[in-house]
């Protein structure tokens, strides 16, 4: 009966594309891959990675239930929940391995918690697109420390960085003149689906970021040797760059969030929780010089700003750090630019803050390129 109920769901599925059953706890996770549920959760997940576009509502639904259990074999809860104590939830195997690497790296990515707060919210926001977990985001951390100008020696480029003919095969154009892998917003969504891709053959988002660094292939290899799909049981049948990717994410994730990592606006803390950082902070006169300020006040994103002026998100930063906290926050702010994108911004300030405060709301999607404005005439002298 279970099976012809479950064909019969399937089937209408198919037919009308509007309705999703609900979710429950995934009886492949304890049994095998081969169940109705693993079978309908690949064929949903290839609709959407052969389609290149972000899935309907109803299926993001669905991919958030589907999703959220694999991190089963980190968080005893499926995944990290900010009101408990990280320590508490964390498998024990993920300790020992987390101390030599805050020790190491704590300082940088403490920062990072501060100027990479754009980008984790882009980010973050486009995961949540696909149903995909918000921790996911420090892949991206690991793979370049989120500069889009990041190459690795044998050619992958990227915040994300993608191969070429996989950066193509989800999406991205490559080219002599194009590379979209160096566009935060389009490489998002491409990893975003090529994660899903991943997902659906493993669900398992630690086996998923060893896939990710050593390619599935290593993976599968690994599961058929240990007899396991649990990471810790197989790891040491991967090769040690990606086991040890694995534990950077993890040791990563608690930098950022165990310790009360704050890395995004919309987190559950409240201001109140936490000293809010100076908007004062001393910056090099070589950075200074031929520069303006202007005051500004209004609901602006500093990603949109950015984009808009052609300027680079991380000099955007250093030049107005905590510009997304404090303007949301205090609703001012003391913008400061290079003179020639300040003359830029005051022309088109009501523009960007439209676009802002759209994006703001959901009403439209951080936009890949920079939005065309008509030009301003000038006046005949």
């Amino acid at each position: 009966m279970r099976l012809i109920a479950t064909i019969l769901m399937f089937l209408f599925f198919s037919v009308t594309s509007t309705a999703l059953p609900v979710y429950h706890y995934p009886g492949y996770l304890k049994k095998d891959t081969a169940s109705e549920d693993y079978l309908k959760d690949k064929v949903l997940i290839e609709e959407v990675v052969k389609s290149k576009t972000v899935p309907g509502k109803e299926k993001v639904e669905y991919f958030s239930q589907v999703t959220r259990y694999g991190f089963k074999n980190l968080f005893s809860n499926y995944k990290y929940n900010t009101a408990l104590p990280y320590a508490a939830q964390v498998n024990p195997n993920a300790e020992q391995f987390v101390q030599d690497y805050m020790r190491r790296h704590s300082r940088y990515l403490n920062d990072m918690k501060d100027w990479g707060k754009p980008y984790f919210n882009l980010i973050e926001n486009v995961l949540q697109q696909y149903g995909l977990p918000a921790e996911l985001k420090y892949i991206a951390v690991i793979e370049s420390n989120l500069k889009t100008s990041a190459t690795s020696p044998v050619g992958a480029g990227g915040p994300w960085q993608f191969m070429p003919y996989t950066a193509r095969q989800f999406g991205l154009v490559v080219n002599q003149y194009t590379d979209d892998r160096r566009d935060y917003y389009k490489s998002t969504h491409a990893a975003a689906r090529y994660l899903l891709s991943l997902y659906k053959d493993l669900h398992d988002w630690l086996l998923v970021m060893a896939a990710y660094n050593g390619g599935p292939g290593r993976v599968y290899s690994a599961i058929k040797k240990s007899g396991s799909r649990n990471f810790w049981h197989l790891q040491y049948h991967l090769p040690e760059e990606s086991r040890t990717y694995v534990k950077r994410f993890i040791a990563t994730h608690y930098i950022m969030e165990g310790s009360g990592g704050i890395t995004t606006i919309g987190n559950t803390h409240n201001h109140t929780d936490y000293a809010l950082p100076s908007k004062h902070h001393e910056l090099p006169d070589s950075l200074l010089a031929n520069t303006e300020t202007l005051a500004l006040t209004g609901k602006y994103n500093s990603l949109v700003i950015a984009k808009n002026l052609e300027m680079d998100a991380a000099l955007f930063n250093r030049l107005n750090p905590n510009f997304d906290l404090l303007i949301a926050s205090e609703g001012n702010f003391t913008l400061r630019l290079p003179a020639d994108k300040m003359q830029l911004f005051v022309a088109h300030k009501y523009d960007i803050l439209n676009e802002c405060v759209q994006v703001m709301l959901g009403q439209v999607a951080m936009p890949a390129n920079k939005t065309v404005y008509p030009e301003t005439k000038k006046k005949k002298g």
